[in-house]
């Protein structure tokens, strides 16, 4: 009897201990980690309810959860699936309270959570619900800091929010920052750099792709310096091959750098099979990358981005360019059909769908000016300046094409190191565009500050930014008013 009692006892005790709350980031937790980010996302998944199965108080698989919505909304950009999926986080956050209060993970997994859905929310327009979840997240990780200083991850996320509130625009800092909301930019991309090194040193060494993920980002979106351009992709590298998201990333990355034939190769040789997430986008960067080499397959991909996703960007532009696919191949028919698809299809949540239908609601581009276009977005500056070789304003009908003949001529003397003559076109852009509703004038005069700035010439830098923000009611104010405001503050202004 005293041994029968004693093993039901020391049973109870092994049940117990088993079913305690607690955080492990185990082998099965990293390989589901690890198959989120090559974008596996039904492999993770399966991973994940292994986990559950064999140990369901493991608080990882609640975070890896999040995760794992996180990046399905991020490759579907599906409305209807963020209202439905938004609503998890509450009772994540619930259940995350409920685990082990002494371990380095319960106030950090909480944080992620918050942050996750911060980033999500911004990105679906719901700003304000944004905001408060990355400031909780801000809140939780300066706790757990003090905690536990030593606790790695802590950085990779502290980092990362440094960067999101230090990019807050120029004009809503002030009262944003009597809430808390204070970050610093610089200070996070240091910290994200210094973990991507240290990282693969330490028993953390797989949030190493988590923190390419994000610098990929802030140095193309934010920072956007091309000299930069190497020292991501050296980042990058250090992916799997296996991993979609490398791909994706190293084709993003190049394609918004205008190095067009380098993205087309990245995502061409993009792994492929069922067990990866769909991800339209993919598709969207080779149309757009192959327009702009002219290649006779640009339709292809791009009909299969509108075929393939659902989601609320970038399908006005898409086809617009469809549009203008056809229109340079003289198919004037189905570049009338493909515009009249930019004018009742998509939505107006980002800037190029936007500018896409204002584009649609004007008069058909100057075929020379939209080759022009194209070859400079993707870095094929001699051919952009070839197509626009011995031509000025009173070669154009339209007060549009006059304007941005000079804008164009600019950027591509810009872009080939020609200071003089990108200036003096700048010039003619700003005078001949001021006061219209286009945005050549004011990028000219963004443009030329920079130049100005990098010369060392802070009067006349300032001047050009200050006449920057003074141009109002264009298209893209906002982006070029922020970025001319941070232009003044750079250079002590």
């Amino acid at each position: 009897m005293i041994k029968k009692t004693l093993l039901i006892f020391i049973l109870f005790l092994s049940f117990s201990f088993t079913s305690k709350a607690n955080f492990d980031f185990n082998a099965n937790c990293v390989n589901a980690y690890q198959a989120i980010f090559d974008l596996r996302l039904n492999d993770a998944k399966a991973l994940i309810q292994k986990e559950k199965n064999q140990n369901p108080n493991n608080g990882i698989t609640i975070l890896l959860d999040n995760y794992v919505d996180y990046f399905t909304l991020l490759t579907t950009e599906n409305k209807a699936d963020y209202e439905r999926l938004k609503n998890l986080r509450s009772s994540r956050i619930s259940a995350l309270e409920k685990q082990d209060r002494n371990s380095p993970y319960y106030l950090f997994a909480q944080a992620e959570v918050y942050l996750q859905w911060g980033m999500l929310k911004s990105r679906f327009q719901d700003y304000l619900s944004s905001g408060f979840d990355i400031k909780k997240a801000d809140n939780l990780l300066n706790e757990n800091i003090k905690k536990y200083p030593s606790f790695l991850p802590n950085k990779k996320s502290a980092g990362l929010v440094d960067v999101i509130l230090g990019a807050i625009p120029s004009n809503l800092k002030g009262v944003l920052s009597t809430f808390g909301f204070t970050g610093n930019v610089n200070n996070g991309i240091k910290t994200l750099e210094y973990l991507a090194g240290a990282l693969p040193k330490t028993s953390y060494s797989f949030y190493k792709d988590e923190v390419v993920f994000f610098l990929c980002y802030i140095e193309t979106d934010l920072v956007h310096n091309k000299a930069n351009y190497n020292k991501i992709m050296n980042y990058t590298a250090s992916m799997d091959n296996s991993s979609l998201l490398k791909s994706y990333l190293q084709g993003y990355v190049s394609a918004r750098n205008a190095k067009n034939d380098t993205a087309i190769t990245y995502l061409l040789r993009r792994p492929k099979g069922n067990n990866y997430t769909d991800f339209p986008t993919v598709n969207y960067l080779l149309g757009n990358a192959k327009l702009n080499r002219m290649d006779s397959d640009a339709n292809v991909y791009l009909i299969s981005y509108l075929k393939e996703y659902h989601g609320i960007n970038f399908r006005k532009d898409a086809y617009l360019k469809l549009a203008y696919y056809y229109y340079l191949r003289g198919d004037n028919n189905r570049y009338n059909a493909f515009i009249k698809m930019v004018k009742s299809q998509g939505d107006v949540y980002d800037e190029k769908d936007k500018q896409a239908l204002k584009e649609a609601n004007d008069a058909a581009p100057d075929i020379n000016l939209l080759k022009a276009r194209l070859f400079f977005d993707g870095g094929y500056y001699p051919k952009a300046l070839a197509q626009l070789n011995g031509k000025d304003a009173s070669d154009f009908k339209l007060q549009r094409d006059q304007i941005e003949v000079y804008y164009r001529l600019g950027r591509i003397y810009d872009e080939l190191g020609r200071d003089g003559e990108a200036l003096i076109n700048y010039q003619r852009a700003i005078s001949s565009g001021k006061n219209t509703t286009y945005y050549y004038a004011a990028n000219a005069a963004l443009l030329m500050g920079d130049i100005y700035a990098l010369k060392n010439d802070k009067p006349r830098a300032a001047n050009y930014y200050k006449q920057a923000i003074a141009m109002k009611n264009h298209e893209y104010e906002n982006s070029i008013e922020n970025k001319a405001k941070d232009g003044l503050k750079n250079i002590g202004y």
